[in-house]
């Protein structure tokens, strides 16, 4: 399938929108917060809202942001009629960081960096991350699947989040960037 046309002001095909954008969007939607299944269910959601009245495609930038901004007030319109208070501030910052660290749009860049990141941890630092975000399991319960205090699993993954954090800014910046800071 063909990428969209950059030429301004031109309509795009809506399997070719849904094609090209999904995926950012759906990553945008989780950066913020939002849970995988109602992250899907936004991503249709804000597409339907796009494509019902006449959408213009100007550039893959400001298609994907235009795309990211109607599934933000979806997710805050749904948090809302749930009667759960969304920080805004916050939400503002964690799309400012997105926006900074996300070149791509879709996030593919991004994602690919910290998979090598993680291959760099040590595979017990793999491993307990991966029960903690993955497996949703307790600090207590990764302590004790390590064989280690619960401090200890704390501490474990405080430095592998720091090292991930350090590795993915460094391999981030752009180069230009990375001679000035080191």
């Amino acid at each position: 399938m063909e990428k969209p046309s950059t030429s301004a002001n031109t309509e795009l095909d809506p399997l070719l929108l849904v094609d090209t954008f999904q995926t950012g969007i759906w990553r945008y939607l989780r950066a913020m917060g939002c849970e995988s299944s109602l992250a899907d269910d936004l991503v249709q959601d804000t597409f339907v809202t796009v494509l019902q009245k006449p959408f213009e495609h100007y550039s893959d930038a400001a298609t994907a942001s235009y795309l990211r901004k109607v599934a933000l007030n979806l997710f805050i319109s749904f948090k809302r009629r749930e009667g759960r208070v969304v920080a805004t501030e916050n939400i503002e910052a964690i799309s400012d960081a997105w926006q900074q660290w996300v070149k791509d749009d879709s996030g593919d860049d991004l994602f690919f960096t910290l998979n090598q990141c993680l291959e760099e941890l040590t595979e017990r630092a793999r491993w307990a991350l991966k029960m903690r975000f993955r497996e949703k399991r307790s600090r207590l319960e990764i302590a004790q699947s390590l064989k280690i205090t619960e401090h200890g699993a704390k501490n474990l993954m405080q430095r592998a989040k720091k090292q991930l954090r350090d590795c993915v800014e460094s391999k981030s910046q752009p180069p230009d960037e990375k001679t000035t800071r080191n």
